[in-house]
């Protein structure tokens, strides 16, 4: 057992989260919560918090998030939902509402070892990009997440915000990941500009995300840039109750 201990998988030396130890999978998630409303117009944050766990992602991008708003309960669920699945969390403020705040959230299981809100220009809401910076492990490095929510109304506001998220990230080579809710599909000229930086849309085909009942367009993205990974598989899941939109869950192999 001690030759085991000290031999064996580095796991049991440092923990699944130690940036030491070899991770040759990487799990991301971007899922529009809508606050815990659920299409059957229930605020339950719970059935969301579960989904998420059901899916085991490493990494997670939440849109539509409330701090202590009235209409999801007064409580933070940024912290609620870190607290039940055992991650670390980090809240983007889009504005003050219902005696709280709204926004944006990314959850993640690895130490994040720094967090910027970015304002964006402002579309029918105030908008921001949440950026978190992790080391998952020896095999990626550092890897900044980027969590985007853009304008529903207008292209040319989402255009406006896509240049100053570029200007933002910069164009230094790190990896960079972006994931969230678009509000626009791929052939649209705000995806096209980040298209047109070098991000790639992590999903080999077209598949639709919203309405979650019966999913008609495509605006749910995960997008990276300068990762290295030799395949990745893209899932849009089937889950219609927890909120207006469906998960979509990459996983990245090294």
């Amino acid at each position: 057992m001690i030759a085991f201990l000290v031999l064996g998988p580095s796991l049991l030396l440092f923990g699944k989260d130690d940036p030491r130890v070899e991770r040759k999978s990487l799990r991301i998630l971007s899922y529009n919560i809508k606050h815990g409303r659920g299409m059957d117009g229930r605020v339950d944050w719970k059935r969301a918090a579960e989904v998420i766990r059901s899916l085991s992602p490493d990494l997670v991008a939440l849109q539509e998030v409330d701090k202590n708003c009235s209409r999801s309960g007064s409580i933070d669920l940024t912290q609620e939902l870190a607290e039940v699945l055992k991650m670390e969390g980090r809240f983007g403020k889009f504005m003050n509402f219902q005696g709280g705040q709204y926004g944006m959230a990314v959850l993640s299981r690895f130490p994040v070892t720094f967090h910027q809100v970015h304002v964006l220009p402002r579309g029918a809401e105030p908008r921001c990009a949440l950026e978190v910076r992790v080391n998952p492990g020896k095999d990626w490095g550092e890897i900044r997440l980027l969590g985007i929510h853009h304008d529903w109304t207008k292209e040319t506001l989402r255009s406006n915000q896509c240049r100053a998220l570029l200007q933002a990230v910069g164009e230094k080579a790190s990896p960079v990941v972006l994931a969230g809710d678009f509000n626009s599909g791929r052939g649209s000229d705000s995806v096209g500009l980040l298209l047109d930086a070098g991000f790639q849309i992590l999903a080999n085909s077209s598949t639709n995300t919203f309405p979650s009942k019966v999913p008609k367009i495509e605006i749910d993205f995960v997008m990276s840039r300068n990762l290295g990974f030799s395949r990745f598989k893209h899932q849009v899941i089937e889950e219609k109750l927890a909120s207006d939109h469906r998960p979509v869950l990459v996983e990245l192999f090294k």
